[in-house]
């Protein structure tokens, strides 16, 4: 039995491993192959390419890279058809994946797409293009399945794997005390987002912003965790750049969710880190650059107020958000201080976060392997 797989990236490769495993408990001889990263190795994944290889984000970054995606996409789709798998499932990465998955489907190869996409932010003309790729759909917010329902696409809510990972309950003393942050007040964290194009748009606007709220906070400090070597660096020459290195930086290789836990604020690139700051029930101000042709083009198809995901679930603006232009130190400290300064606030916040946390906690991977094991033991 073989499974084809494409995980993009280091949420993908995340929802990846945990789906690897949930289906190797079903069909331990089952063969997992495609595209995939390090967590995904860990099941014991046959990685071809690394999905490192899809990690592009914003229209401009991945024109420069496009030529070598694609070239990746069309070997993969031929040795696809050639070993022809029991079922192929794109976890996330649509505009990669949904190419693949039609052309499979139409070779008669299950395709499963784990993760929607968001049609229901942007780009809501991709419902046909959808139909036509994916056997069935598995949605990971709780409002998604109607959308697809109605589009007579199979579908399954399976919840979102982090709300089964991270605990209701958060113990912050002690994820400080595991920091060596206890003494501080406030804590801040400050996540500038897991790729390079993010630390670069993202790092010299967060440690200007630190030095705002240093100015308003003598005794806070402020906790950075960054996804790579890569990062780290980037964010080491903007503290330089920017005359900061005497700040009460603590920059952390990974830990996010320690860093999270620990923070009585965080200052969060627009993506899966807000997610998780709710999921750890954690006060945010919601914010993104990308570069302007990006950002032109992003705005235009943007069908809903909201980009963060905590708003987006909750259908309202439970927490702040500054983009692009309106997305200056001036405006982010104000706003992360105001948060800092009122409890009551920080409460109410926190209480939305803990309803949330509730709805997407559905024992996700094992949700998802049982909606894709009937296209297996059909084989």
């Amino acid at each position: 039995m073989r499974v084809a797989m494409v995980a993009g990236e280091a949420s993908g490769d995340l929802l990846g491993a945990h789906l690897v495993a949930a289906l190797r408990r079903q069909f331990p001889a089952a063969h997992f192959c495609g595209i995939g990263g390090p967590k995904m190795l860990g099941e014991g994944f046959d990685a071809w390419w690394p999905s490192e290889k899809l990690a592009v984000r914003g229209y401009v970054e991945v024109l420069r890279h496009y030529r070598e995606i694609t070239g990746i996409r069309r070997q993969l789709l031929s040795r696809l058809l050639a070993e022809r798998p029991d079922v192929f499932i794109g976890v996330d990465a649509p505009d990669f994946n949904l190419w693949l998955e039609r052309r499979l489907k139409a070779g008669a190869i299950p395709t499963v797409h784990y993760v929607s996409p968001s049609v229901w932010a942007w780009r809501a003309g991709r419902l046909g293009r959808i139909r036509r790729s994916v056997t069935h759909m598995l949605t990971v917010f709780p409002f998604e399945p109607e959308i697809y329902r109605r589009q007579g696409i199979p579908v399954t809510y399976v919840g979102h794997p982090l709300a089964d990972l991270i605990p209701l309950d958060i113990d912050q003393a002690a994820a400080k005390e595991r920091l060596g942050v206890g003494s501080a007040n406030p804590v801040i964290a400050l996540l500038p987002g897991s790729r390079q194009s993010e630390v670069h748009f993202m790092a010299d606007l967060l440690i200007e912003t630190a030095k705002h709220l240093r100015a308003r906070f003598p005794e806070c400090m402020f906790l950075v965790p960054l996804a790579s070597r890569e990062t780290r660096t980037l964010f080491d020459d903007a503290l330089w750049r920017c005359g900061a290195a005497d700040l009460p930086f603590k920059l952390l290789f990974g830990h996010a969710q320690d860093a999270l836990a620990a923070a009585d604020v965080a200052v969060v690139a627009s993506g899966t880190a807000t997610l998780e700051a709710a999921l750890v029930k954690t006060p945010m101000v919601i914010v993104y650059r990308m570069s302007p042709w990006s950002w032109r083009l992003m705005r235009r198809m943007h069908l809903q107020p909201w980009v963060g995901l905590p708003n987006i679930l909750a259908g309202r603006f439970v927490v702040p958000e500054f983009l692009q232009e309106v997305a200056t130190p001036e405006n982010l400290a104000q706003a992360a201080g105001n948060l800092v300064a009122d409890a009551a606030v920080r409460e109410e916040i926190t209480r939305v976060f803990v309803s949330l946390h509730r709805q997407l906690r559905r024992n996700t991977a094992d949700t998802a392997a049982a909606a894709i094991a009937p296209y297996l033991r059909t084989t």
